[in-house]
């Protein structure tokens, strides 16, 4: 056991109570070591604080649950999840955590967004995917972003397949297989992650002054390195079963948002109110429409790029010319004494009249 003398302790307790009272004492004895190079386990600093009466870190009791094996490989399964959280305190725009968490190895992925929905999800996959691979199987809750609540057409119940979301369907095309958790509790390990995230990672942001999301996400790439040394575990099984990221190009092809229009017969389409002019000529009656996560549009027939362009205006209907000699037609009046101009019932009285006599 270390012996402190009682200046060291006084010194240790000082920076705690003005740098770091919210923090609990493993954070706290990591802050220490790191920034101040003062070297003290996180019991130790436990029961010092415990003895002047700070108690606010007291271990809660967890319920119990039932307890699941980790995966042996990592990319065998990994989590995604997303958690909206005041992560900036106020000092700038809500925003959403989008984290991966590798089931084998707690290994973490994560970066902000401005909300959770299909392009961060393409988007933050994809840079999951560049940097580590494709994983075997994605583990998430039935958010509408990754389960469809659409009812199965006809054809999807002939094929025996479920609707799918842009993002279902971008990873059946990568083919990573997409699992929905029934309860929080199932994906327990991302959700802890948050736990510790919430309390941890908006200390250290707030201690740097990350006042917007792009900062923020800028600040996770020097956190999560350091977060990973400490926090993951080693892996059962030494093999990495993420399989190589296609290449940027048809990673992008995958990971965009799909839409069929109908190919009218002056070959143009419509999508999100804008007209296109296709310039190849096709022989279908659709036309697939690919948005891309820059905001560019890619027009597919079967696989094959199509040329387009934006119909920025709707070309004038053309003046119809009159015939030569032809001259224009005037209104036609009636004549007094037309038929249509007489009364086809009887005046006021004669009706009576007749029937009197």
């Amino acid at each position: 056991m270390v012996a402190f003398s009682e200046q060291r302790k006084a010194k240790i307790l000082k920076l705690y109570e003005e740098r770091y009272g919210d923090f609990g004492p493993t954070l706290a004895t990591e802050k220490l070591a790191e920034r101040h190079r003062l070297e003290v386990s996180a019991e130790t600093l436990r029961g010092w604080l415990m003895a002047k009466g700070v108690t606010h870190f007291r271990r809660r009791k967890r319920p119990h649950r039932a307890w699941r094996a980790r995966k042996a490989h990592v990319g065998e399964l990994v989590q995604l999840d997303g958690s909206h959280h005041d992560w900036l305190e106020g000092r700038g725009p809500q925003c959403v955590l989008m984290a991966y968490i590798d089931d084998a190895s707690s290994r973490v992925f994560a970066r902000f967004y401005e909300y959770e929905g299909t392009i961060p999800a393409m988007d933050s996959f994809q840079r999951y995917g560049r940097r580590y691979g494709v994983p075997l199987v994605l583990y998430t809750d039935k958010h509408t972003t990754y389960q469809s609540p659409a009812e199965p057409t006809v054809d999807e119940q002939l094929a025996g397949v479920k609707p799918a979301s842009q993002f279902g369907r971008a990873l059946r095309e990568l083919g990573v297989e997409l699992i929905a958790a029934h309860s929080p509790q199932a994906k327990g390990r991302v959700e802890r992650l948050f736990q510790t995230f919430q309390d941890r990672l908006i200390k250290e942001m707030r201690r740097a002054g990350i006042a917007t999301w792009e900062d923020a996400n800028r600040f996770l790439e020097h956190y999560l390195p350091i977060y990973n040394r400490r926090s993951a575990v080693q892996p059962a099984q030494a093999a990495d079963l993420h399989r190589p990221a296609p290449a940027a190009r048809e990673l992008a092809r995958c990971l965009c948002v799909k839409t069929i229009r109908c190919l009218r017969k002056d070959f143009t389409i419509a999508h999100e109110r804008r007209l296109y002019q296709i310039h190849d000529t096709v022989r279908a009656t659709q036309v697939q429409v690919e948005e891309q996560l820059d905001g560019t549009l890619r027009l597919t027939h079967q696989g094959r790029s199509l040329g387009f362009h934006a119909i920025t205006a709707r070309p004038a209907a053309p003046a119809v010319a009159a015939k030569a000699g032809q001259r224009p037609r005037c209104p036609v009046v009636p004549k007094p004494d037309h038929p249509w101009r007489k009364r086809l019932l009887p005046k006021r009285g004669e009706h009576a009249a007749v029937v009197g006599t």
